[in-house]
């Protein structure tokens, strides 16, 4: 990678928020439809996420009458009830203040031209959806606002992904992170494909991270430690209630507060790889075999050494 791609690449990562002091992983907990259209609910999941280690907490934005087709909803009942998962934009306010109280970052996926223009004062990035990744007018939007982008590809080949990006650099769009993702509500974990992570970095030269709808410790864990994934999104609820909780690619508070505090504490113990004894270990040193005897401790120690000592 040349200077220039790994300075942006730099820039990207550092300017996504995280806790100060901690590895650059960060985590956003994806609300989407688990909020009911009720406020006091939204305001639960932004304290919620801040509560489990999250960084940034993100909602959707959309109306099902500009999300789908007409002929689809003529047709199709499932898809008109989807007016139950809109969130209100008189909600952005409120939901906005609650992030900046609990230093999280409000990120929201807009579904419209019109939702770009009505997050624009709110949110501190943006999120396309995968399924939104092949409308170029939509990235463009995001992108000439100024305000860093997500991009998530579940779907997507290679070419839609390079047109996607392009589309963005061409639109002055300044921060990119894409997250690679299996759009499958859940899917195996045969089929997370984590490689393709250090596949989508050595392409574009962007943060890459990972959209996880496996619900499984491990495949974020493999994401983090193996691949490098620089964010961690996943899809939470409150306690089990939420409409999309049943269909299995949720996560419930104390289950994902664990796996965010193991990823950390795992982040934390690479050391600077010189073989020498740590602190934790310093005091047992005269307590080796000695060499002209191979018994415990060190004959040094032996000749001072009493119980309790």
């Amino acid at each position: 990678m040349d200077s220039t791609h790994r300075t942006l690449e730099e820039r990207a990562r550092l300017a996504f928020l995280r806790k100060a002091n901690e590895p650059a992983v960060s985590f956003i907990a994806e609300v989407s439809s688990n909020h009911a259209r009720n406020l006091k609910r939204c305001l639960d999941f932004v304290d919620t996420a801040a509560k489990v280690g999250c960084d940034a907490v993100k909602f959707q934005l959309f109306r099902v009458d500009e999300l789908f087709a007409p002929e689809i909803l003529a047709q199709s009942a499932a898809h008109r009830q989807r007016k139950d998962w809109e969130l209100p934009t008189e909600f952005l306010p409120p939901i906005a203040e609650r992030c900046r109280e609990r230093k999280v970052e409000f990120v929201c996926t807009p579904f419209s031209l019109q939702a770009v223009k009505d997050l624009e004062p709110f949110v501190a990035r943006y999120k396309i959806a995968s399924y939104e990744l092949t409308w170029p007018a939509l990235i463009e939007a995001c992108a000439r606002t100024g305000k860093a982008l997500i991009l998530s590809t579940g779907m997507a080949t290679p070419d839609e992904i390079g047109a996607a990006v392009t589309t963005f650099r061409r639109s002055s769009g300044r921060d990119l992170t894409l997250l690679h993702c299996v759009s499958g509500y859940p899917h195996p974990c045969e089929d997370a494909n984590l490689a393709a992570i250090h596949t989508l970095r050595r392409a574009h030269h962007y943060p890459v991270g990972w959209s996880d709808h496996s619900a499984n410790p491990g495949v974020i864990q493999r994401a983090i430690h193996r691949w490098g994934a620089s964010v961690i999104e996943f899809h939470l609820d409150l306690d089990g209630t939420g409409d999309e909780f049943k269909t299995g690619h949720c996560w419930l508070p104390d289950a994902i507060a664990r796996v965010i505090a193991e990823a950390r504490a795992g982040l934390k113990s690479d050391g600077d790889g010189v073989k020498q004894p740590m602190p934790a270990e310093r005091a047992d040193r005269d307590w080796r075999a000695d060499p002209s005897d191979g018994l415990r401790p060190l004959k040094a120690l032996r000749a001072n050494w009493t119980p309790g000592r």
